[in-house]
């Protein structure tokens, strides 16, 4: 059998590290300053982490899916299919609730779910998350929605619509979800098989079914904003007054569904124009009962979840270039046996300063360049015996073809200049596939 990953999974190959580290680098700046510290919690949590903020309503999909296992001490496991159960876990073991409130946390990492394999879907993918825990304000909510079009923003992307919407309070939750099971109950064998159990579970989850034949039936229906209560109507005109206030930009979805009991008040969605009918890039909403549910203090909370391969493909739809920072600024090369390990011992001292490789053996001029050029380099440093006499290297700029002998002692100080004068090089973002972040 011929070694290869997982089904489901992907290498991301050092060609495609440049637009990882500008997603994660742009989430630590935009999300630190304004406040948030960054989390990592474990792939791996008890099984119990997982069904406790599941519950017995959740979406059977997502129950299907989770990769639990007993492991060799008895112990039952579950690979996390989301962050915000691990984040909340920490939150209570680690004692968070005593910290200055609210708790803002931001976390980034893979997840997992044994789905079928198919286009925009995988079992290993990856999550951008945000959490505001202990703070029931509208302030919190509009600030969670405005800094998740701020990351995309700031990611280069122009072409997303922020959705908001409202599920309401436990109650009004409760008369939708009556009121879906009696209008749908005398059309149910008409449902999709997975909208027939979800009308049993969690009436609600029908409204996001994607089958044709689902969405006729559901069109006529009244929507959960129809059934907001006196006190869930006052918050979501608060979270759309700050926003307003702000100038960000959004629209009132009546439609937006959560799936697991313990969301209420505000939910919200991200989608991108230019990627087709799976446009949604995370969402997220609010959710007071989880904490408890877990274990914790009652405390409340809102968060959102972004997934990573998702962005990639919408910063490919809008042609958005990550910078590659790694590229070498210089490749050495060694023409003769004196200057190999001439040059090694130079490229560790313009470590310490710039991003240096260098060949191992001897090259001609000729694959010494080739070597360079192969390597990504902007320059190629080349040293032989009539360099050595003459005290010099041969400097080259690989892209514009133009040479210049420097002295050895000046070569750091021209890389210095060089390196500050020359324009950033890019590359591509490549496609690594879609998965949709999943907050239920």
């Amino acid at each position: 059998m011929r070694l290869q990953a997982p089904k489901g999974t992907y290498d991301v190959l050092p060609l495609d590290q440049p637009r990882w580290h500008h997603l994660f680098d742009t989430t630590r700046r935009v999300l630190g300053r304004a406040g948030y510290q960054e989390l990592t919690t474990p792939i791996l949590e008890h099984a119990e982490v997982f069904e406790k903020a599941v519950g017995d309503a959740a979406d059977l999909v997502v129950q299907k899916e989770m990769y639990t296992f007993e492991d060799r001490g008895g112990r039952h496991l579950t690979l996390r299919p989301e962050l915000t159960a691990g984040v909340l876990r920490a939150f209570i073991e680690r004692g968070m609730h005593t910290w200055p409130s609210p708790v803002k946390l931001w976390s980034a990492g893979p997840a997992f779910r044994a789905e079928n394999v198919q286009r925009g879907r995988y079992r290993q993918f990856h999550q951008v998350n945000l959490e505001i825990v202990g703070s029931d304000s509208a302030l919190a909510d509009a600030e969670a929605i405005a800094l998740m079009g701020d990351l995309l923003a700031a990611l280069g992307l122009r072409r997303t619509v922020l959705k908001v919407g409202s599920v309401g309070d436990p109650d009004d939750r409760a008369r939708y979800n009556a009121y879906l099971t009696q209008a749908l109950a005398p059309h149910a064998e008409a449902l999709s098989p997975t909208s027939r159990e979800r009308l049993r579970l969690n009436p609600m989850r029908v409204l996001d079914s994607k089958d044709a034949g689902d969405q006729e039936l559901v069109a006529t229906l009244e929507r959960p904003l129809d059934f907001l209560g006196e006190g869930a109507r006052a918050h979501f005109g608060a979270v759309t007054g700050h926003l307003d206030d702000w100038g960000v930009a959004y629209e009132i979805d009546p439609a937006i569904v959560r799936g697991l009991d313990y969301y209420r008040r505000t939910a919200f969605e991200v989608h991108h124009q230019g990627i087709g009918a799976q446009s949604a890039l995370g969402g997220g909403g609010r959710y007071d009962g989880l904490v408890r549910q877990l274990g914790g203090p009652d405390v409340p909370g809102i968060g959102w979840a972004m997934g990573v391969e998702r962005l990639f493909d919408a910063l490919e739809a809008e042609g958005v270039t990550a910078t590659d920072r790694d590229r070498p600024l210089a490749f050495l090369v060694a023409m003769d046996e004196a200057a190999v390990s001439e040059l090694a011992a130079l490229a560790r001292a313009l470590r310490a300063e710039f991003r240096i490789e260098h060949a191992y053996v001897r090259r001609n001029p000729t694959k010494g360049l080739r070597d360079a050029d192969r390597s990504g380099a902007i320059y190629a440093v080349l040293r032989g015996e009539r360099e050595r006499d003459a005290g010099v290297v041969m400097v080259k700029h690989l892209e514009r073809g133009d040479q210049v002998e420097i002295p050895l002692e000046a070569l750091a100080d021209h890389l210095r200049a060089a390196a500050r004068d020359e324009p950033q090089p890019s590359t591509s973002l490549h496609d690594a596939g879609v998965r949709t972040a999943d907050r239920g």
